[in-house]
């Protein structure tokens, strides 16, 4: 069984900062790709940033490059979302995801087997 834990969310006001994480709780995550996606009211869920199994290469969309930074702490099964400079647009729910799709890492949403129950971000202007 696998189980996804986030926590972290909440209200900022617009240019501030959040820190998401994302708990994993499984026999090892060592083979898997880990990520977070993001979901608006009335928009499809897309991904955000995806992390390698291995940590050392990372995937961001363009909306938040420079502005968030994926890390993985391999000891404690947990990722963890930086977010600065947040936007108005960043309002959403947050979920984390972990695929086992032979060293796959990227925003193919259907790569990812596992998923969290999400975590609201609230940013107001």
């Amino acid at each position: 069984e696998v189980r996804l834990e986030e926590s972290g969310g909440g209200l900022v006001q617009a240019g501030g900062s959040l820190n998401l994480s994302c708990s994993a709780h499984a026999k090892s995550f060592d083979n898997y790709a880990m990520g977070w996606f993001r979901q608006a009211p009335g928009k499809e869920r897309e991904a955000v940033s995806i992390i390698s199994l291995s940590g050392q290469n990372t995937w961001y969309t363009g909306a938040v490059l420079g502005r968030f930074t994926i890390s993985r702490d391999m000891v404690k099964n947990t990722i963890y979302l930086q977010m600065t400079n947040l936007k108005t647009d960043d309002t959403a729910t947050y979920y984390c995801a972990a695929g086992n799709s032979g060293g796959y890492y990227g925003p193919a949403q259907h790569k990812y087997q596992h998923w969290g129950q999400g975590t609201q971000v609230t940013v107001s202007s």
